[in-house]
């Protein structure tokens, strides 16, 4: 009687499937972008090697569709993902759920590859900045209303005309769906009876993560369509987001925002006079 144990191909490829995962599992990797492969079904396909080994890696559309930045062969990146078995070809494999570029970071090569795409769009070009109304009646603002901007544009704004007419749409402005609500707001704005003059579409200071909501190409694609002339007012001076590029008007900052919106009401009454005093 035969009393050895003899497996199937399936059942081996099963245990060899349990042992990766149980005794890996998750990890973090780092390694070379090759054989890059992007079929119909909406996965991605590479190896990711390094000097002396190579080891397949499947990114799947379900995890893929946050990715920053353009994945290429020769690109160097960090990888986590579960080491798993993929029995029809007999190989193991990495399934990844997250990819970053190593080296300039993952949000400034983000950045700057959307920064260019855009600009190669002409989506930066002056010929479409719609210019900014002398006297608004009726002001849009697209950030949160617990933030920081929020009051320091209403206390400039109601400095300079106390009797404007203001419109607040409040919205994330950091976080994973934070873009998301910005590109939703600008695009209510313009699809409302009685439109807005001018938005104003911002928020407060912060780290390049904190700013990040302003760098997504769907918010610099809403206000590229708004039909209602953008004043961009992210962060500080120093801080420059891809809305600002796109925008109609860049601020330095919120308040400046405010000042670049509305003139001072004596200003205008001014000038008024002056008009008045011209035709008689």
């Amino acid at each position: 009687m035969d009393k050895r144990k003899i497996y199937t191909v399936t059942e081996v490829a099963q245990r060899v499937q349990r042992l990766l995962e149980e005794s890996i599992g998750y990890l973090w990797i780092e390694g070379e972008v090759s054989n890059l492969s992007a079929p119909s079904s909406g996965h991605i396909y590479f190896d990711l090697k390094d000097k002396t080994a190579v080891i397949p890696v499947a990114f799947f559309k379900g995890f893929h569709g946050k990715l920053k930045f353009e994945l290429e062969n020769g690109l160097h990146v960090i990888c986590y993902g579960k080491i798993t078995s993929y029995a029809p070809q007999g190989k193991y494999q990495i399934r990844a759920e997250h990819l970053e570029p190593k080296g300039l970071g993952a949000l400034m090569l983000a950045f700057n590859r959307l920064k260019d795409k855009l600009e190669k769009e002409g989506l930066f070009d002056e010929k479409h900045k719609k210019p900014i109304p002398y006297f608004p009646q009726k002001i849009g603002i697209v950030t949160s209303i617990s933030g920081a901007a929020i009051r320091d544009i209403i206390k400039v704004l109601r400095r300079r005309f106390n009797n404007l007419h203001i419109l607040i749409y409040s919205v994330r402005v950091q976080g994973d769906c934070a873009f998301a609500e910005i590109a939703n707001a600008i695009r209510v704005f313009n699809a409302m009876d009685e439109q807005a003059d001018v938005l104003i579409v911002g928020r407060g200071g912060g780290s390049i993560e904190d700013l990040w909501a302003f760098n997504e190409e769907e918010v610099a694609r809403a206000i590229f369509a708004s039909k209602i002339p953008v004043i961009s007012a992210v962060g500080h001076e120093r801080d420059w987001t891809i809305s600002d590029w796109v925008a109609d008007l860049r601020a330095p900052t919120p308040s400046v925002a405010a000042e670049l919106a509305v003139k001072r009401k004596d200003e205008l009454e001014a000038a008024a006079d002056q008009y008045s005093r011209a035709i008689k």
